[in-house]
């Protein structure tokens, strides 16, 4: 597939960018800084904003998906407009952790524990999830990492769990992922298919 990948420059989506041509796609990497994208044939840097509806559009126009790793400053909203304007149906988005729940069923967000200070900075993906589940015309998928995520080792598919709405925890209560173990189930979702307009989650 020809994909474009927001956000390009960033942790999450160059692990994304570099696992897609690794695996003979190839890749439209778009970010404000093009320069720090990775340099690995397969991918095509370009300059682009993603808050300009009208740019973006034109800069995604002929890929078979658009896989967003972009903060939440941009919205659902706005990244749906460019979409359809360009004619692309699908579109992935690495989500946030703050929209799952917890063992007790409530939402992470919600629970008495979750530091109040970090609110402000989470709740766009809270609001961008909820404007997606309202879509109905865009194949989206919102891929929500584990509490943690960082930069580490490439450990492989047999070392993940995913998971649907409930935070994924290991034995010893902690819940993360590395950014390029979270790369692989990206690029594997956009291979199966298996969460057409629905939420999943990663940890170990």
């Amino acid at each position: 597939m020809h994909v474009a990948v927001l956000g390009a420059s960033g942790k999450g989506g160059s692990e994304i960018a570099k696992e897609l041509v690794a695996r003979g796609h190839t890749v439209l990497g778009l970010a404000r800084k093009p320069e720090a994208i990775p340099a690995e044939a397969g991918i095509t840097a370009k300059a682009c904003d993603a808050h300009d509806v009208d740019a973006l559009a034109e800069a995604i126009t002929g890929v078979d998906a658009v896989i967003s790793a972009l903060h939440f400053d941009v919205t659902a909203e706005m990244l749906l407009g460019a979409v359809k304007k360009a004619g692309v149906n699908r579109l992935l988005v690495m989500g946030g952790a703050a929209s799952l729940k917890g063992a007790d069923g409530v939402r992470l967000y919600d629970s008495p524990n979750f530091p109040e200070e970090i609110k402000p900075m989470v709740i766009g993906g809270i609001h961008f999830l909820d404007a997606l589940r309202e879509e109905k015309e865009v194949d989206w998928t919102f891929f929500s990492p584990a509490m943690v995520i960082f930069v580490g080792p490439r450990m492989g598919p047999d070392s993940f769990r995913l998971g649907t709405e409930e935070l994924v925890v290991e034995s010893n209560g902690e819940s993360k992922i590395s950014y390029a173990d979270y790369a692989i189930a990206m690029v594997d979702e956009l291979e199966a298919h298996n969460h057409s307009r629905s939420r999943f989650t990663i940890g170990y």
